[in-house]
Formats: structure tokens, C-alpha cells, sequence
């Protein structure tokens, strides 16, 4: 788990006050590639880490060596924090590290340092698509979370109109391909997706974020809502066996095994669900007749209807 690393290279850098990359590779038994990224990684998260070129360089943290964490000032640990928060929350070591790291911290630092920990999720299961990269206003949206400053910002509904909006922010958390901020508004709790937030501007103005708010629970909830909209059409195929990974990973907790059937030799059945049947046929069609779709009808018909318009196109 690689939360575990880095705490573990900073407090290996602590303790020897400089490392190369070949020396924390052999520590953590990891390859030296994986080690200077490890090490970036700490820099470029506000870490006072440091590299030094030359003949007997390395990386070391400004100030020199250390043996606890009191070197780190408060923008540094939260810096820190907000780094491991989201790699920990998968893994109890990782979960344990932070503990002991958290308790290293001076009692003036902790409620910064715990609240980035919290600002941001990380939802391994994917829906559908391929990752994008970090927008612009999730360093901004967090900025905001940990100086608990209001937020004001255009959102673009399907209309492709940017309504003005004033909230709250309580949180971000990354799905695969698409950024969402978590926040409080006059009518509740609300969830808007970042690459649909336009001119996001920091307010002086102090947020509200409730003491009791669990920002993994409250994806949970908005996730399983999401995942009911995105469902309401469910597609049962036959696919060869070897290809059902591929499938899987395609279309994310949109599909699963479906064991109720039967099945010819070296195929298996799969359910695939989606919020209409042109949008599980449009996935299907460059499937050729690796995939066979039994049911429903209605993706048929939009399968032969995606057929009839290719051969229109395309046929000598």
C-alpha cells in the first residue's frame, strides 16, 4: 500500500537525514523507479522534501535530520495529510500509520491535519470510461475544504447554462474518470461533478461543515442514488469466457456474472445495466460477435438499428 511508503520514507528520511532513491528502494524493498516516485510524490505535495544533484546528493527534508515529526509546520502536515488520507482508507495498516503519524503531530496541528485527511475519497469501482486527469479545481475545492471557506461557482446542468451557486464545501472524491465535490447548501446536501463547475472563486466568508460528517458515507449514499438512475435497463448477454474481464472492466459495477442460465460451452452469461437501451447497444456494437445479446428486445432493436445505419454508410 503505498500510504505505507511514504509515511515510511519520511520517517526514513528523518532518521538518516538523507537518502537517494537507490537507498529507500532497498529499505522498502521496492524498485528504485518506484522510490523516486514515492519521493516526488512527498515533494509535490507540499512535504518539505528535497533533492540535492551532485556527488553525494540525495533527498533530504530542509533543516536536516529529524527524529519525530514536530519539523512539519501546519501547512506541511496537512499537505501531508490530505497526501495519505485517500491511499488509507483501503488499507487498516495504512489506517494504523496514519494514527501514529497524526499523534506524532503537535496538538495544535491534529484538527488541520485530520480534517485533510478526510476532505478526499477515492472510489476504486468504476463505472464506465477511462481516467482523466486531476482538473484545475480540485486544488482549489480543497484549499477550501481545509480553510472551511465558502465557495462560489457557475454549474452547467444539461441545459449547458452555468447557474450560479453558494456552498459549503465538505469534500471531494475521485471516481475513476470524474472529480465530485461533496457540499452543504441552503436545501441540504448536494453533489456536483468539478468538470461541470466553472469559475470557481474562494470566499471570505467562514463554512459550515457538520462535526459528525463522514465523507465515505455520504459517497456511499450518493453513489448507490447515482447507481439506481444509471440501472434502469438491464441487458443479459452471452460472452466467451476469456472476455468477461475485459467486459467487466469496460463497464465497471455495471456488470456481473449471471449465474441463473445456461450457457453453450466456453461462453458465460453476464448482465450488463444501463439508463437506456441505446446506451448498453452503443457500448456493445464495436463488440462485433464477440458478445450476444439475449434480452431485452428493445437493445436489440437499437443493436440492428446501429448495424443498419453502418452498413448504410459503409457498405460498397
Amino acid at each position: 500500500m503505498r500510504a505505507d511508503r511514504l509515511v515510511a520514507t519520511l520517517l526514513l528520511i528523518q532518521s538518516r537525514g538523507r537518502v537517494t532513491a537507490a537507498d529507500v528502494a532497498t529499505e522498502l524493498e521496492v524498485s528504485v523507479a518506484t522510490a523516486r516516485r514515492d519521493l516526488e510524490a512527498l515533494s509535490a505535495a507540499g512535504v518539505p522534501v528535497y533533492p540535492q544533484p551532485g556527488r553525494g546528493g540525495g533527498w533530504s527534508l530542509v533543516g536536516g535530520a529529524r527524529t519525530d515529526l514536530t519539523g512539519l509546520n501546519e501547512s506541511e502536515a496537512r499537505a501531508l495529510f490530505l497526501l495519505l488520507g485517500p491511499a488509507a482508507e483501503r488499507s487498516a495498516p495504512a489506517r494504523s500509520a496514519l494514527r501514529k503519524l497524526l499523534r506524532a503531530l503537535p496538538a495544535t496541528f491534529r484538527a488541520g491535519a485530520e480534517l485533510a485527511s478526510a476532505a478526499v475519497a477515492v472510489d476504486p469501482v468504476g463505472w464506465s470510461g477511462s481516467a482523466r486527469d486531476r482538473p484545475a479545481a480540485v486544488g482549489m475545492l480543497e484549499s477550501a475544504i481545509l480553510g472551511r471557506r465558502r465557495v462560489r461557482f457557475g454549474y452547467r446542468g444539461r441545459t449547458g447554462a452555468a447557474e450560479p451557486r453558494v456552498v459549503d464545501p465538505w469534500g471531494v472524491v475521485a471516481k475513476q474518470d470524474l472529480w465530485y465535490l461533496i457540499a452543504g447548501t441552503e436545501g441540504g446536501r448536494r453533489t456536483y461533478r468539478v468538470d461541470r463547475i466553472t469559475d470557481p472563486e474562494i470566499l471570505d466568508e467562514p463554512a459550515h461543515r457538520p462535526d459528525d460528517f463522514d465523507l465515505r458515507a455520504a459517497w456511499q449514499e450518493t453513489a448507490e442514488q447515482m447507481e439506481r438512475h444509471r440501472s434502469r435497463v438491464a441487458a443479459t448477454v452471452l460472452i466467451k469466457k476469456p472476455m468477461l474481464p475485459i467486459l467487466r472492466g469496460r463497464f465497471g459495477r455495471h456488470c456481473r456474472p449471471d449465474e441463473q442460465g445456461e450457457a453453450p460451452p466456453g461462453m458465460v452469461r453476464a448482465v450488463i445495466t444501463a439508463q437506456l437501451p441505446r446506451a448498453i447497444a452503443e457500448q456493445l456494437a464495436g463488440w462485433g460477435d464477440t458478445v450476444q445479446v439475449l434480452e431485452p428486445e428493445s437493445v436489440r432493436r437499437e443493436l440492428a438499428a446501429i448495424g443498419a445505419d453502418l452498413v448504410a454508410r459503409y457498405a460498397p
